[in-house]
């Protein structure tokens, strides 16, 4: 398991793009729910030393992250051809209640989130993007520890 500098370090190229791709705006979270079904969910990505969520405490999402950590995380596309390109990453989740990486999570951030919210690190286990143009599609994988 990664943190997204260690990832960063490792893959910067993969790690600037899903920055970037990050950074514009809403990714989609898949959770893992009670029955073992899939849940998916809109959310806004922070991306700084670690790749941190804000959520809800109440919010369904949490709930299945302290149940069972694993996760996914997909960026938003603008149309049906890949617009700038897909970026995803997988791994697990960890709550977290230390002031100090709140603190980066909060500097971080695009938003200002309210202080009720929780607040989750992701580990990068697994990263992918994907970039389309004339001649196709271009992918590029990375796997922690490779």
């Amino acid at each position: 398991m990664s943190s997204w500098q260690e990832f960063a370090q490792q893959a910067p190229a993969l790690a600037e793009f899903g920055y970037g791709r990050f950074h514009s705006g809403v990714a989609y979270l898949g959770t893992i729910r009670p029955d073992g079904g899939p849940r998916v969910h809109p959310v806004t990505p922070i991306v700084g030393e670690q790749l941190f969520l804000f959520m809800e405490p109440t919010s369904p999402k949490g709930k299945d992250l302290q149940r069972d950590p694993r996760y996914t995380l997909h960026c938003s596309v603008e149309d049906s051809g890949g617009g700038k390109g897909e970026f995803y990453v997988r791994g697990q989740a960890t709550l977290v209640h230390d002031a100090d990486l709140r603190e980066q999570a909060v500097q971080a951030s695009t938003y200002k989130p309210a202080d009720r919210y929780i607040l989750f690190v992701l580990t990068v286990d697994f990263a992918f993007m994907n970039t389309y143009d004339e001649g196709g599609a271009h992918p590029l994988r990375w796997h922690a520890g490779e």
